[in-house]
């Protein structure tokens, strides 16, 4: 085992478990997740053996998909519990060795957000500058007529680049960046470790002014990043960047690094038309062109994460294919270019492939980031709105409610998955006592991911190789190099790939197998969606 990454540096070596409080655990029975149910939880993902915790925006407008902003500090859905209670729990996951991530989504606010309410009432309001407003929006360059929504108490335009309930916050405004600053100050000192950033592209636009010149935006996200990591050290920006490859690397780095962890929306979608096609190459080709990240950045890697499975940057005829594959009904389809069903379903439940991409994701450069539910193979429920379909309460045992509430069926926040992946057949308790459920294997993947720092620090280059389903990449780092091999195809593969002369043998990190090395060179027999993570001896 290599010695652990220094610490301000921890995200590089961590393993991300993105969770949604109010499908987590319900403690009071209210039919709503809790932090109190996340603190009796807690113990599930400290023996999973992640490392840090993504929590879902705990800032919900009534009624409304995405509505939220974190701008009242301790103003949290009662229903989750109050603020104190929400202190306790990032405590209590600290106690565990769980750091945490709150979502800081401030490219908007709620229409119904008391800025928003000053500002449409008077143009004298001293918060109206806080949003971005408009006499006539044709005039207004880089947006669409969409984007904007007349406000009749207003008596102007005002810009929403999502849906008109979440009017824009205008960052280039310095009360706005203030306002920010204070938010993030805020709960670094309540004890979190960093956030992941909403939105980020079009938070970073600049829009309505003429006095900005285009790259600021990403100049502000160095001084944020600055900021924070003034106020906390180890304090981590982790950035929902979904741009072209050719765009990318200014999110990374402008005059010094902007965010340390890019989304890696790109990999994602390259990984599932590679998994659609049983073939490496859409995988090889994207990383042999995406930018290298500096050394204080790294990508966050990912098989599906809360929102949609989105494939906008495929073609038209490889996003048919990826929807072909794993998204063939229309209702499994959203927004013409995205999916809405879990990883278990869309590969077929546990198995051998399933098994295979949680392999690959896992040992791909990067930090990986799984979404709760996950690590059992819980499903979707399609009858669910929109983005909704994914996120369903946790299914914790066979049992009424899924252990995740003893409240009627009615009262649930969304109802319990029904079917081949509901509680009864896919759940933790019982993966928990069963040695070769799906949760004994992540449970030693992720541990193994953990303890092999040259995946998260390491220099990555692909291995070179003839058949066109293998995936096989290196990663080296401080004179140790790991080696990692996945068979995407469901057939047999064999070959030879060229580690080096002063590569003298190899051990196997996932199971006690012998294997041979002559010349530097390493023989490799898989089976269908095989896999293997081998450390090289020198």
């Amino acid at each position: 085992m290599q010695p652990a990454p220094a610490s301000d540096v921890w995200w590089k070596n961590a393993v991300v478990y993105c969770l949604d409080v109010e499908t987590f655990c319900d403690a009071d029975g209210d039919g709503c997740g809790d932090f109190a149910g996340l603190m009796e939880r807690i113990d599930h993902l400290a023996a999973l053996g992640v490392s840090c915790l993504w929590l879902m925006p705990f800032y919900p407008t009534p009624n409304r998909d995405d509505g939220y902003d974190i701008s009242d500090h301790l103003g949290v859905d009662e229903r989750l519990g109050d603020g104190g209670r929400l202190v306790e729990a990032i405590r209590h996951a600290r106690d565990r060795g769980l750091r945490v991530l709150a979502d800081l989504v401030v490219n908007h606010t709620s229409d119904q957000h008391p800025w928003f309410r000053s500002a449409r009432a008077s143009r004298s309001s001293p918060f109206r500058d806080y949003y971005i407003w408009s006499d006539d929006p044709s005039q207004e360059r880089g947006t669409v007529p969409e984007n904007w929504t007349w406000d009749e108490q207003a008596g102007q335009f005002y810009l929403h680049r999502f849906a008109p309930f979440q009017p824009d916050l205008d960052i280039t405004n310095p009360a706005v960046r203030g306002e920010i600053e204070r938010i993030v100050g805020f709960w670094l000192a309540v004890g979190v470790s960093g956030f992941r950033i909403d939105a980020v592209p079009f938070l970073v636009e600049m829009v309505g002014t003429d006095q900005v010149d285009a790259g600021q935006g990403r100049r502000w996200l160095h001084t944020l990043r600055d900021y924070a990591t003034r106020r906390r050290g180890e304090a981590m920006l982790m950035g929902e960047v979904n741009v072209g490859a050719d765009d990318l690397d200014s999110y990374f780095a402008d005059h010094g690094e902007a965010l340390h962890l890019l989304l890696g929306f790109l990999i994602n979608q390259r990984l599932w038309l590679a998994l659609a096609r049983g073939r490496a190459a859409p995988l090889e080709d994207l990383i042999r062109r995406l930018p290298v990240p500096p050394a204080g950045a790294g990508w966050a890697t990912f098989l599906r994460n809360h929102d949609e499975l989105t494939l906008d940057k495929l073609s038209e005829r490889e996003r048919e294919e990826v929807f072909a594959a794993f998204a063939p009904q229309e209702r499994m389809r959203i927004y013409g270019h995205g999916i809405r069903r879990r990883t278990a379903p869309m590969l077929g439940g546990d198995g051998p492939r399933l098994r295979m991409a949680w392999s690959l994701v896992l040992s791909l450069p990067g930090t990986p980031v799984l979404l709760y539910g996950d690590e059992v193979g819980m499903g979707e429920d399609l009858d669910l709105e929109g983005r909704m379909s994914v996120r369903v309460p946790m299914q914790w045992a066979p049992a009424r409610g899924a252990g995740f509430s003893p409240a009627p069926r009615a009262a649930l926040v969304r109802p319990i998955v029904e079917g081949p992946f509901g509680p009864d057949h896919v759940d933790v308790a019982t993966q928990r006592r069963t040695r070769d459920s799906l949760l004994s294997f992540m449970t030693r993947l992720v541990h193994l991911r953990r303890q092999t720092p040259e995946l998260g620090l390491g220099a990555s280059t692909l291995l070179e190789n003839d058949p066109p389903s293998l995936f096989a990449h290196r990663c080296d780092w401080q004179d140790s190099t790991v080696v990692a091999i996945h068979n995407l195809a469901d057939a047999p593969v064999a070959a030879e790939l060229d580690l080096g002369p002063e590569v003298t043998a190899v051990d196997d990190l996932l199971e006690l197998r012998d294997h041979e090395v002559r010349g530097g060179r390493l023989r490799v027999d898989l089976g269908a969606y095989g896999y293997l993570w081998l450390r090289c001896r020198r």
